[in-house]
């Protein structure tokens, strides 16, 4: 039985979560400080840490920390009040598995859960030879949710795999999802970007080769196949294959054997393999380009990268996160936007999609002097291709004042449990009460 912690100085609702995972073959303890986690921590071995992000006595990132610190093992998952986006930004970085944001679905909580029990973290490690951690930002939308789901479901399994999706939307970094949460993940993943390899090399590349089977084999090679056997190798722009490679790798996929270039027998290989393109596929086949039996052979299961334009609730987010990665990077000590950037992000179509948000965020964090990038900061393009009609006056006030008015509606207009899940004092919320009208 899997041991959980549950952490929340909201002692009703501590309870009630650790008697509900009870009920579902969880080993659940609560306690409602730091303090008593820590000491918690110390007496137990907990596989997943689930704990809010604001306790009494310190907070929860600071209790991330000290169970990575002390249980690196742990999984730790934070629970938000809305939309703390750079707070789950820094708790990724440091290490959390994932963040839920309040108030919670006990079905989300326990899907998270298995999650974290199968997957391990969320750090993904890069190509065959190691290489430095990446850490993959899930996204908060709906399909980035679905997408997640659809990964978790087919990593365990042996099927092929085919991403599709415009350039720049991350299909590599999806391809290494699926690869870290197989049965693969502590085998190589080699990625190979099909439109880069020579069409006279490319079955030496795939396949290897011997000493002297032709003009400059001065020695044995080895082929992507051998170089990923025991893991996955991931096949980037897979519509670029010349046809006759696309015959040898439909034999390699029925026949789980390759043959070396001028060798005289097979080599085995166990490989699973992961294909993406930013081509159409099924035109390519009703046009001739790509063989029909090989794409059918690539895509017993399909996953969809969907490009930043069409992902409105992620903008945000993944502005954040690019931003950390780049003052990191940078050395700087930017830490954020202003509202006027944000809208302008969500505004602008992002035609190089992901790819083109890190370039244009770590060109700005390069050039801004203060904490804050702002427009001037940007390439021109994106914001002058904003719509001539200026924000309407007012619509951030707008905005908060529906929200406060739905968290107030969905706490039977309990302003201390409203304060609570809001993040803000009960003055705070007071406050923006009288300036709304909404005393009563």
């Amino acid at each position: 039985m899997a041991r959980v912690l549950v952490v929340d100085d909201d002692t009703t609702f501590c309870i009630m979560l650790r008697t509900w995972l009870e009920k579902r073959a969880f080993q659940a303890d609560g306690v409602f400080s730091y303090a008593e986690a820590v000491s918690a921590l110390q007496s137990k071995r907990y596989d997943v840490v689930l704990t809010d992000l604001r306790l009494p006595d310190r907070d929860g990132i600071d209790l991330l920390r000290r169970v990575k610190e002390r249980a690196p093992k742990t999984r730790v998952i934070l629970m938000t009040g809305y939309a703390d986006i750079q707070t789950a930004v820094m708790a990724m970085k440091l290490g959390a598995f994932d963040y839920v944001s309040k108030p919670v679905i006990p079905d989300e909580i326990l899907k998270m859960l298995h999650e974290a029990l199968e997957t391990g973290t969320r750090e993904r490690s890069e190509s065959g030879t190691g290489g430095a951690p990446v850490a993959f930002l899930k996204g908060v939308s709906e399909w980035a949710t679905r997408l997640h789901e659809h990964i978790r479901l087919v990593a365990p399994t042996t099927m092929t795999v085919l991403i599709s999706g415009e350039s720049g939307t991350g299909k590599e970094y999806i391809a290494r999802q699926v690869h870290a949460a197989s049965h693969r993940a502590t085998g190589p993943f080699v990625a190979v970007d099909c439109g880069a390899v020579p069409r006279e090399l490319a079955g030496s590349e795939f396949f290897g080769h011997v000493k002297g089977s032709f003009t400059g084999a001065i020695s044995n090679k080895e082929g992507y196949f051998s170089l990923a056997s025991g893991g996955t190798l991931f096949l980037d722009e897979i519509g670029n294959l010349p046809h006759d490679v696309q015959v040898q790798l439909l034999r390699v996929l029925e026949e789980r054997r390759v043959r070396p270039i001028g060798g005289d027998r097979d080599v085995p290989v166990d490989v699973r393999v992961i294909s993406a393109t930013n081509d159409n596929l099924k035109e390519a086949v009703e046009q001739g380009r790509f063989r029909e039996d090989l794409f059918h052979r690539l895509n017993e299961f399909s996953l969809v990268a969907r490009p930043l334009r069409e992902r409105q609730e992620d903008i945000t987010l993944f502005a954040h996160h690019f931003l950390d990665r780049s003052t990191t990077e940078l050395e700087k000590e930017v830490t954020g936007f202003d509202p006027d950037v944000l809208e302008i992000f969500r505004e602008y179509p992002w035609p190089g999609n992901l790819r083109e948000m890190r370039n244009v965020i770590k060109r700005a964090a390069l050039l801004c002097p203060g904490k804050f990038i702002s427009r001037e900061h940007l390439p021109a393009e994106l914001w002058q291709t904003r719509s001539a009609r200026p924000t309407p006056p007012g619509s951030r006030r707008e905005m908060e004042r529906e929200l406060i008015k739905e968290v107030m509606a969905r706490c039977d207009n309990n302003k201390s449990e409203a304060a609570r899940v809001l993040q803000i004092d009960r003055k705070t919320l007071y406050n923006k009460l009288k300036q709304y009208g909404m005393e009563g």
